[in-house]
């Protein structure tokens, strides 16, 4: 499923996507100064994240704008975790995209393919930097929890959320 958004497209990712996603992870944590281990942008995954997210619980998604990608973010099982929970990763956008709503967009596509998978909560890391991340989970109804879940791998995040997904199937 696609949706646009103006004159930008919100659609699941595709192995042509990758280097430009790579890109994105990466020069977008970079800008926080979060590189190295302990931080998404050092996962395996990154430099295939159409193949990383080609399963039945997890989806991926990009922002294209004028053929170019300027965003993405999925969702998955949250590692070491209850199969009720996913995990929102790796949800970044360029600097020319934010400001203009895609952000929350992206939020809501994703979670809608979160209940459609069926997770009952969601969770995320962010770092305390990215203030403008953190009042977007907020608005939508995550709560700050004040220790991480699960196991990420990301000992560099510093922000921890939850959000609860109701059951949209009753």
């Amino acid at each position: 499923m696609t949706t646009e958004t103006g004159d930008a497209l919100i659609r699941p990712i595709r192995p042509e996507d990758d280097a430009a996603v790579a890109a994105i992870i990466r020069d977008v944590m970079a800008s926080f100064g979060a590189t190295g281990p302990g931080y998404s942008s050092s996962d395996p995954e990154v430099e295939a994240m159409s193949a990383a997210y080609d399963g039945a619980r997890a989806a991926y998604f990009v922002i294209e704008e004028d053929g170019r990608v300027t965003g993405c973010g999925g969702i998955a099982p949250l590692a070491g975790a209850d199969p009720d929970t996913c995990e929102l990763r790796k949800m970044y956008l360029l600097p020319a995209a934010r400001g203009r709503g895609l952000g929350q967009r992206m939020l809501d596509r994703c979670l809608a393919a979160a209940r459609g998978r069926g997770y009952r909560r969601c969770y995320l890391e962010t770092l305390a930097a990215m203030d403008a991340a953190q009042a977007l989970y907020l608005k939508a109804g995550f709560r700050r929890l004040a220790a991480p879940l699960g196991a990420t791998g990301h000992s560099g995040c510093n922000r921890h959320y939850l959000l609860e997904l109701p059951d949209i199937r009753r």
